[in-house]
């Protein structure tokens, strides 16, 4: 399997899927770890990926979606976007929902 079939099998995986530098329990970075613990206050269990611990993904994953940084937050497969988006999403009071609509729509 190609690298971009294994990353499309990762954001498949879950409702959420989070790329981060690191794990949300050890960050490696801050906007990785400020998008884990966003992610995370919602209550809503969410999958992550570190990208440290496949070259292969942290290299492609850019040209998947065409967004060149990390961290990168799916949603049922469809790019969000990064931890600014969902940092935003919370502020204004819509990450939880969409996060409760991605578990609905992928649990069906």
């Amino acid at each position: 399997m190609d690298v971009m079939e294994r990353i499309q099998q990762q954001v498949d995986s879950a409702a959420v899927v989070l790329y981060m530098k690191g794990t949300p329990q050890f960050p490696q970075c801050g906007f990785s770890a400020t998008a884990a613990q966003t992610l995370a206050s919602t209550g809503i269990e969410f999958a992550y990926v570190n990208i440290f611990e496949d070259q292969e993904v942290m290299q492609n994953l850019p040209a998947f979606q065409d967004w060149p940084t990390f961290p990168q937050i799916y949603f049922n497969s469809e790019l969000m976007g990064g931890g600014d988006i969902i940092v935003e999403m919370a502020e204004m009071g819509s990450l939880k929902g969409a996060m409760e609509e991605a578990v609905a729509k992928f649990d069906k």
